[in-house]
């Protein structure tokens, strides 16, 4: 029995050699269970905190069920002991499927963004509004691209001046545009697919979803217009993660 054991045991070793030579190890962070494999991407530093030079935000939070009677807007500004509200929180809509999570909205999904966001330039039908954002009237020629082939997707251009196949007519024939501000997503850089013509505008109704912007009633975007000062570098968060929600609302 003994020389059978050692017998049994050298083929073991003989075999385990072999396979040592004709695989060399690899390296330590290509190993299936390595303490220093690669592991899933981390939050972005602006999902878990507000950088500090934005003193205002518009937290849109939410998302049970129906989105209709479950999404909320809080403005806020930043104070010596944290955040207060600047007025009431009231309903807001977002789009059709929901908030997309952080990093995975792509064009023609129906999902708003998560994230934080700099607020850019207001526009709208008239010439001027009440607001100390930057402010453009929208003229009949002015579109959005939403074409992500297009060179020069989710910009804003003239009609006349693109070769798009897709875009959005910012001066409709109704009234979701009269005001709105944009939201500054996939902007800087932009990538393809990944997302156009983020809007804050007015909402078709209080149980309306819309394509992927936040909406809200015409009253409550004029507040917001008119409380928005570039000075104070707002921001939208939209979907915060719940720590980082419960540290502004506490």
């Amino acid at each position: 029995m003994g020389k059978m054991k050692r017998y049994h045991w050298i083929r073991i070793t003989v075999f385990v050699a072999a396979i040592i030579i004709a695989f060399p190890l690899l390296p330590a962070s290509e190993c299936l269970f390595s303490a220093t494999a690669k592991q899933p991407d981390t939050l972005p530093p602006a999902v878990l905190h507000i950088p500090q030079d934005v003193n205002q935000i518009l937290l849109v939070t939410g998302g049970g069920f129906p989105l209709s009677k479950s999404i909320k807007i809080y403005a806020l500004e930043r104070t010596g002991s944290g955040w207060s509200r600047a007025m009431d929180p009231f309903d807001a809509a977002i789009g059709r499927n929901g908030f997309a999570p952080y990093g995975e909205k792509r064009e023609g999904d129906g999902r708003t963004p998560s994230g934080l966001y700099r607020l850019g330039t207001a526009f709208g039908y008239a010439e001027s509004a009440a607001t100390k954002m930057p402010y453009r009237q929208s003229l009949p020629d002015d579109v959005w691209i939403d074409d992500p082939d297009a060179p020069d997707y989710n910009r804003l251009v003239r009609q006349s001046q693109t070769r798009a196949s897709s875009y959005e007519k910012m001066k409709r024939g109704d009234n979701l545009y009269q005001y709105g501000i944009v939201i500054e997503y996939n902007t800087d850089p932009v990538i393809k697919g990944h997302g156009s013509a983020i809007f804050l505008h007015i909402w078709a109704g209080p149980k309306s979803t819309t394509a992927g912007c936040v909406a809200v009633s015409k009253d409550h975007l004029l507040k917001i217009l008119n409380w928005l000062d570039p000075a104070a570098k707002p921001a939208i968060l939209m979907n915060p993660e719940p720590a980082l929600k419960r540290s502004i609302l506490q």
